[in-house]
């Protein structure tokens, strides 16, 4: 695992002083004052440079239950209780469980020019999942909303270090952990009204490509001929 970027440890060694709308200011690694938006913009940012990287992410669910995001430049994937979709090269699929039999629905792959893991995230999040580009969305709202409290912190998830904020608006309220390779570490708000919570359990720079691979024994609904 590489070591934490500069950025990163200026950071953590902030943690001793809760940042505000009102309070302090952090410094970043050429020890310039970081405001408000400076910290959300650069959590969003790192969330986005993650997007390029391989990796593979284990979450705890509410409930007990876990979800995985895994990637690396041309595919990837992202399951969850009862359900999968996964993005290659041959195919998007969305694959659902109900009892003991799964089904997979697949239809044409990402385009050439397209990023698989935006291309799962977006149906992910169609399904009221958390996704890191939700994430790095409520972020930067917040740092554009002059109204918002934005409390800044420093801990670790998983073994990680990692860089947390703490949001009050007049919206919906969140809090978010975002590591220093870029990795969604924890989020605690509501998505489409109803509250969600998920950490990082595990984190890995390099993935199983059978992650990639539709469930054993599925049925398989294969409509990319028709092009939907």
């Amino acid at each position: 695992m590489p070591a934490p970027s500069a950025t990163l440890r200026a950071l953590a060694a902030s943690v001793v002083v809760l940042l505000s709308v009102t309070g302090c200011q952090a410094l970043d690694d050429a020890g310039r004052a970081m405001g408000r938006t400076d910290i959300v913009n650069d959590l969003a940012a790192r969330m986005n440079r993650a997007l390029e990287l391989t990796y593979s992410a284990e979450y705890q669910l509410g409930g007990g239950r876990t979800a995985l995001i895994a990637q690396d430049p041309d595919r990837s994937a992202y399951e969850w209780p009862g359900g999968k979709l996964t993005a290659t090269a041959e195919a998007t699929a969305r694959c659902d469980t109900e009892g003991k039999r799964t089904v997979c629905t697949l239809h044409a792959p990402p385009a050439a020019d397209s990023n698989p893991s935006t291309v799962v995230y977006a149906a992910a999040e169609r399904e009221g999942l958390v996704t890191p580009p939700m994430v790095m969305g409520l972020l930067t709202a917040a740092g554009l909303d002059p109204g918002a409290v934005i409390t800044q912190s420093g801990t670790t998830v998983a073994g990680l270090l990692a860089t947390c904020v703490e949001v009050q608006q007049a919206v919906e309220n969140f809090s978010a952990c975002v590591t220093g390779e870029g990795a969604l570490g924890s989020f605690t708000g509501r998505v489409d009204g109803e509250p969600v919570e998920l950490a990082l359990s595990r984190f890995q720079e390099q993935v199983d490509g059978a992650t990639f691979e539709l469930p054993q024994g599925a049925g398989i609904v294969d409509r990319r001929r028709a092009g939907s």
